[in-house]
């Protein structure tokens, strides 16, 4: 009977030092090699569509969820106002114009007078200062209608970039203020990933090192490849409108994460498009060779 315990017990210790081998090995030639998490997000720079001039919205072209690309027409304020602007600053340069050639012609006059002694120093002096104040007035004039064109083309807004339209908060017959937020466009096609590592797993996490990431909404079976383009300055709670008070007595330590920020190769990325917010994960290779 003792020696089938003793047996048993042998067999029982070589198990578990054939598990525990088989987990060094596992952890040397592939765990120590990789850090992952599930605490990853896709993410793009969404553009703000917003109004340089106040205006009455006139013509809404687009919906959510519209795919546009960079230069579309996308709303259009009423340019009443802004023709007629336009019209008047035309005629305040042409007005500035003739007034600047008659003074020139003046000030030509008196100058060739001046030189037999017709016309006085100081009345010569007068002229040339007439002259700079119609060249001033008419640069002025010139600048108005420059302004008064530029203005009328904000009346029609465009799409700055390509993407999908998103959160769209105008409609026909609104009045918008200049810098008032109308609508976004988020660019599917420029996709990327935040990854929230822990503060333990970023040891060996260099810019450029290579990243496979999966997408919920593919599953496993399509694998985006990418690589590390950033680090974060710091954590969230760092950056939170009200940041923890570790000083307090009552701190209690929690493992922080940084967002790590991944870049997805965009072949892939046409192929299998994701939207903002999709929930990834990102396979990080810390001994792979940075890109």
């Amino acid at each position: 009977m003792q020696a089938k315990r003793k047996k048993l017990f042998m067999l029982f210790g070589l198990s578990v030092s054939s598990i525990a081998f088989l987990v060094f090995l596992y952890w040397f030639f592939i765990a120590s090699n990789h850090v992952e998490t599930d605490s990853a997000y896709a993410a793009a720079d969404i553009a703000q569509v917003t109004p340089a001039i106040s205006g009455t919205v006139k013509t809404v072209k687009v919906v959510d969820t519209q795919q546009v690309q960079a230069g579309d027409e996308l709303i259009a304020l009423d340019d009443s106002d802004m023709q007629l602007s336009l019209k008047q600053a035309e005629a305040n340069l042409a007005h500035s114009a003739a007034d600047l050639d008659r003074v020139q012609a003046n000030y030509d006059r008196r100058k060739k007078l001046s030189a037999s002694g017709y016309v006085s120093g100081e009345d010569l002096a007068n002229a040339e200062s007439s002259l700079k104040i119609a060249k001033a007035t008419f640069d002025n004039a010139s600048a108005l209608l420059e302004q008064a064109k530029i203005d009328l083309e904000r009346t029609v807004l465009r799409a700055p970039i390509a993407g999908i339209v998103a959160k769209r908060d105008v409609q026909i017959g609104e009045r918008v203020v200049a810098g008032a937020h109308l609508l976004s466009i988020v660019p599917v096609s420029q996709i990327y990933v935040n990854a929230n590592f822990k503060e333990v797993q970023l040891r060996n996490v260099k810019i450029g090192q290579p990243v496979e990431v999966h997408a919920d909404l593919y599953g496993s079976r399509i694998v985006y490849h990418g690589r590390v383009v950033g680090v974060a300055g710091g954590t969230g709670s760092a950056f939170a409108i009200i940041p923890a008070q570790n000083a307090s007595g009552n701190w209690i330590k929690v493992v922080q994460r940084l967002p790590v920020r991944i870049a997805l190769d965009p072949d892939t990325l046409n192929k299998y498009p994701l939207q903002v917010g999709l929930s990834m994960h990102v396979d990080i290779k810390i001994n792979g060779k940075t890109v």
